[in-house]
């Protein structure tokens, strides 16, 4: 396990820097700002780059550069609810269903395969449109929509992990099942659900922004990522300074995070080409027997 922590290479250590300075943005917003996000005027719209707004303005004279840096709180936030819900709720039902075997794997495995046949971003809409739109309603449906890509991966490699010498040594050593469940496979499959999260994170930060980018989770005049894509009245009248300002920060965070995912995966990078890893759920562990 240590090794994999330690052995992120050069580009995982690039990946890391870049999302400690996201995290950084978003946790330091009111101390690094230079202006108000929502404060603006209609008399400084659309001004270009100055010293005293390094990104410009935005339609409604708002500092595009203060609206960013508090943008990585709501696209931060929201991702990491739905990784944290996600494993809550999918890796108790792997171990289990890994542990047990025989028809409680049966069923779990049929009901992940029922949750995994509806789109994420279509279940969010189907509950935006019962409960209003929002951030938390659309949070809780694709937490509930990523269970399975967390649950069948840890579901695979748990029953590789039931199997081998250490767990039936403990279990005749008259072991519980909590304890050898939760204090040495759940520690051998960390690595694992770490990298899975990370990744699934990337996933669900661009789901969330979609939805946002849709109007469907953060409203305007909220500063978001998602929102200042949806910018469309500033992108036709010439001046896309925002959405391309947002659209650099969520694909740098999300390749980031893709490499930083397949790192603590354990995964190696090609030598020729950038390989994105799968969306989580989709890995060769499904396969295995």
């Amino acid at each position: 396990m240590t090794a994999r922590r330690t052995n992120l290479g050069t580009s995982g250590w690039i990946a890391m820097t870049i999302l400690m300075l996201v995290v950084a943005c978003a946790v330091l917003a009111p101390l690094i700002a230079p202006h108000d996000p929502d404060a603006g005027s209609l008399l400084a719209a659309f001004q270009g780059p100055t010293s005293g707004h390094l990104l410009g303005t935005d339609s409604t004279g708002r500092d595009i550069a203060s609206r960013l840096v508090y943008g990585a709180q709501t696209s931060l936030v929201g991702p990491a609810a739905i990784i944290v819900l996600s494993l809550l709720i999918g890796v108790p039902i792997a171990l289990v269903a890994a542990w047990r075997g025989g028809a409680v794997a049966f069923l779990v495995n049929r009901v992940l395969d029922i949750i995994f046949a509806i789109p994420g971003l279509l279940l969010a809409i189907l509950t935006v449109s019962l409960f209003g739109v929002g951030l938390w309603p659309a949070v809780i449906a694709l937490a509930v929509s990523y269970v399975p890509y967390v649950a069948r991966v840890v579901v695979a490699a748990a029953e590789r992990e039931r199997r081998l010498a250490y767990v039936t040594s403990l279990s005749v050593q008259g072991v519980g099942v909590f304890r050898i469940t939760a204090g040495h496979m759940l520690r051998n499959l960390a690595p694992l659900i770490v990298g899975q999260a990370t990744v699934a994170f990337a996933y669900a930060l661009v789901d969330l922004a979609s939805l946002s980018f849709l109007g469907l989770a953060v409203q305007a005049p909220r500063a978001d990522w998602g929102v200042m894509v949806s910018d469309r009245d500033a992108i036709l009248q010439g001046h896309p300074t925002q959405a391309i300002a947002a659209s650099v920060a969520i694909v740098a965070t999300v390749l980031s995070l893709f490499v930083l995912g397949a790192r603590l995966s354990g995964e190696q990078p090609r030598r020729r080409g950038l390989s994105l890893p799968r969306r989580p759920g989709r890995t060769p562990l499904e396969a295995t027997p």
